[in-house]
């Protein structure tokens, strides 16, 4: 019978399965050995956080809540806060450095100081985070804090407190840090808001044009006790950019769209006044961004307001990156020059979009002439270029210290006789401190301040008579407050102390006032309303001896001299006759008259010349004569009545040293 091989019967080979066992068994080892390191390290962790948070929560005791903060970091341990006092700190270290088990204790704490100024800062780096950095109220506690802010949060946004405890905080700061909190809502990522003592500060984006006029409303009213300091806050971006002027039948105008900041809006804000004339201005225009690259904003807009200045009534349109005009024109030339803006002028970067303009007949036929302290300003419709050249000719001289702007356009309808009528309306506007006279068909108006409550009350009386026949006018003209009377001894000392110093004296050959008088002349005028007793005496000045003319003198103005100077008397004639009739019946006889002959031809040469310092001399006095008057003149435009400033009788002119007289007689 044989015996059977180890094979056939099954039996196993001892050796190579205790190797197989072997290795099948290492996964197992590995995985006790983890698992057992594991719960060794969990409960290292666990004993260590307990131990740290018992010795962390009896910093507490008298503070606001523990100052310590202990993080366990496996078998290390991170010690964070601020003790009230170094000792504190020391004796919390201590007793964390002898907890067993712990491998490496990293400190991070701190002593609370006095801080001045004492700065916050809340930052939103994220949508669903905000951090605090700088220095926090050590009398309130993080925690407290904290939940102060909480309500105040972005929603599902969380706060991570980097800031640390210090004296110093101003009065009513989680107020004022809530605020700042609350801000941030309004703002994207990366806005920030800083509070330096009493002083807020904010910096951001807006996330929307509702957020943004949230925050311009939110911002006008900080806490109290504080103040706004650097606020810079962009604009939302927005798909739609678009801007508009519009403008309506009274001339007002209206802006309505976007604008990319303030700056941006209050340029455009003035070339749209310069446009509205003096009439309303609308703005709607919302801070926006979103305005195609390449295309200059401000170029933009002051295009759009030329094209509405062609308007008497319609829009102007910025959108989709074309702009367009539509409406009813001025007349018929604004139709034009508006289509060759469009097509020739556009700013970079924009198209051409619809041109839809009529051109109605001008009803009313309007012109318009405003004064102020600087410029006079000619707006409206002139039948034709003639026209235009009279008005001006008639205003120049009147208005020689003010900037004449013209702004007016040639157009057909205009009413019979509208340049007299505005030829007999412009010397009283220029009587007036300020005003505006306005033409409208056959009817005028004149509006404005006088310095003078008679000048006012004649101006209604005069200006309706001296317009020509059909034509109706209406005077609206107020006087300035009264003033209570001084006496002469005062307006005399009143007198020298505004012009002491300040001698006015022409160009030599010229009756033109200089810039320099203006103020001097201005502060006469305003003395004559606190003297109505008292009358202005002005006195003119010679030329120095020798003096090469600079300017010649106004020949209306030394005709003016010529014609205002003391004529001869018929006494004064036949007296000087009957003196030169005795010179001739004592003449020599011929013979005696021949011997002295060369004698006769040298007092020829002394008269000629005598005369010819007569000629001069009375030149002089004609030229000092035109400077008084066109002093005389100036002083009546600012309001002194006719009656109230004159060249005195009989006064001889004054040395270009002295210059102008100036001086009150009761």
């Amino acid at each position: 019978m044989s015996t059977p091989s180890p094979s056939s019967t099954g039996t196993p080979d001892s050796p190579r399965t205790a190797r197989l066992g072997w290795f099948l068994g290492l996964p197992i080892l590995a995985l006790i050995a983890a698992s057992a390191a594991t719960l060794g390290t969990q409960r290292v962790t666990e004993t260590l956080q307990r131990q740290a948070a018992e010795i962390a929560s009896a910093t507490g005791d008298g503070q606001p809540e523990p100052w310590l903060r202990v993080t366990v970091e496996g078998r290390d341990l991170v010690a964070a806060g601020e003790a009230p006092e170094e000792a504190q700190r020391q004796a919390a270290l201590g007793r964390l450095a002898r907890i067993e088990g712990h491998r490496r204790l990293t400190d991070r704490t701190g002593v609370i100081e006095e801080i001045s100024p004492f700065v916050w800062s809340v930052e939103r780096p994220a949508a669903g985070r905000l951090e605090t950095t700088g220095s926090r109220p050590a009398e309130i506690g993080a925690f407290e804090l904290a939940q102060r802010l909480k309500p105040a949060l972005p929603r599902d946004a969380t706060l991570s407190d980097r800031a640390r405890a210090a004296r110093g905080a101003p009065r009513d700061f989680p107020d004022a840090a809530a605020f700042a909190v609350e801000r941030l809502q309004d703002l994207t990522t990366g806005a920030t808001a800083t509070l330096n003592d009493t002083v807020i500060s904010i910096r951001g984006e807006a996330a929307s044009l509702a957020a943004y006029d949230a925050l311009r409303t939110a911002l006008a009213s900080p806490p109290q006790g504080y103040t706004l300091g650097s606020v810079e806050i962009l604009p939302p971006v927005v798909g739609d950019f678009h801007f508009s002027v519009a403008r309506r039948p009274d001339g007002s105008l209206e802006l309505d769209g976007h604008v990319a900041s303030e700056a941006a809006r209050e340029e455009i804000r003035a070339a749209a006044a310069e446009a509205a004339d003096g009439a309303a201005l609308d703005d709607r225009m919302r801070d926006a961004r979103g305005l195609p690259p390449g295309i200059d904003g401000s170029a933009l807009a002051r295009f759009l307001v030329k094209l509405a200045g062609l308007l008497h009534e319609g829009r102007v349109t910025f959108e989709n990156g074309a702009v367009s005009v539509t409406g009813n024109a001025l007349d018929a030339g604004a139709v034009t020059e508006a289509e060759a803006l469009i097509r020739d002028s556009r700013p970079a970067g924009v198209a051409a979009g619809q041109v839809a303009l009529a051109a109605q007949p001008i009803a009313p036929y309007v012109l318009r002439i405003r004064r102020n302290a600087e410029n006079v300003t000619v707006s409206g419709h002139l039948p034709d270029q003639a026209a235009r050249e009279a008005l001006m000719t008639r205003l120049n001289p009147r208005f020689f210290r003010e900037t004449i702007r013209d702004r007016t356009r040639l157009a057909d309808g205009a009413p019979a006789d509208l340049v007299t009528a505005l030829a007999a309306a412009i010397d009283p506007l220029s009587t007036l401190a300020s005003g505006e006279l306005t033409l409208t068909d056959r009817s005028l108006r004149l509006t404005g301040t006088s310095l003078y409550p008679e000048s006012a009350a004649r101006l209604n009386r005069t200006l309706p008579q001296a317009l020509p026949a059909g034509w109706t006018a209406s005077v609206s003209v107020s006087s300035g407050e009264p003033v209570a009377a001084t006496d002469s001894a005062e307006c005399g000392r009143r007198l020298a102390e505004r012009t002491a110093g300040h001698p006015l004296r022409f160009a030599p050959g010229s009756a033109a006032l200089a810039p320099d008088f203006y103020p001097v002349l201005d502060a006469v005028a305003a003395l004559a309303r606190a003297c109505p007793a008292e009358r202005i005496e002005v006195v003119g000045h010679l030329d120095p001896a020798g003096a090469k003319p600079e300017a010649q003198a106004d020949p209306v103005a030394v005709e003016a001299a010529k014609e205002a100077a003391p004529k001869p008397t018929a006494k004064a004639d036949s007296k000087a006759a009957k003196n030169a009739k005795g010179r001739k019946g004592k003449a020599e006889p011929e013979a005696k008259e021949a011997a002295k002959s060369d004698a006769a031809k040298n007092d020829t040469a002394k008269n000629d010349a005598a005369k010819s310092e007569a000629d001069k001399a009375e030149a002089g006095a004609d030229l000092a004569r035109a400077r008084a008057l066109a002093v005389i003149d100036y002083l009546q435009k600012a309001g002194v009545p006719l009656d109230r400033a004159a060249v005195p009788t009989g006064a001889a002119p004054l040395s270009e040293r002295q210059g102008i007289g100036l001086s009150l007689r009761s």
